[in-house]
């Protein structure tokens, strides 16, 4: 009986950790699924997952090559992600520019 809730446990914990390592993965270009999986980009030919609910047929996505519709795996909207990642490079330019000027 302790066994068995011991692995029981474990298992939710790893559960959550992925839960926790797909929320902080959720900014800019993602490079690889918090699951090891690679990521493709993709379009969708129709909103077919739950969490389409904004997007056009054809829309472009980054996602896992293992992906499920289970909330573990990475498919994030492209367009999100690369203004995230173009707002973070305007950022750094700034403050090189900045560090260019004080200098």
């Amino acid at each position: 009986e302790e066994k068995r809730r011991c692995k029981e446990m474990e298992k939710m914990k790893q559960h959550w950790d992925m839960v926790g390592f797909v929320a902080d993965g959720q900014y800019g270009i993602p490079r690889r699924c918090p699951c090891g999986g690679f990521i493709k980009n993709d379009v969708s030919p129709s909103p077919k997952f739950k969490h389409d609910f904004d997007t056009q047929p054809g829309s472009k996505y980054f996602t896992c090559t293992k992906f499920k519709d289970d909330g573990l795996h990475f498919r994030q909207p492209w367009v999100f992600r690369v203004e995230e990642e173009i707002a973070k490079l305007v950022k750094k330019v700034e403050e090189q520019s900045k560090t260019i000027e004080e200098m």
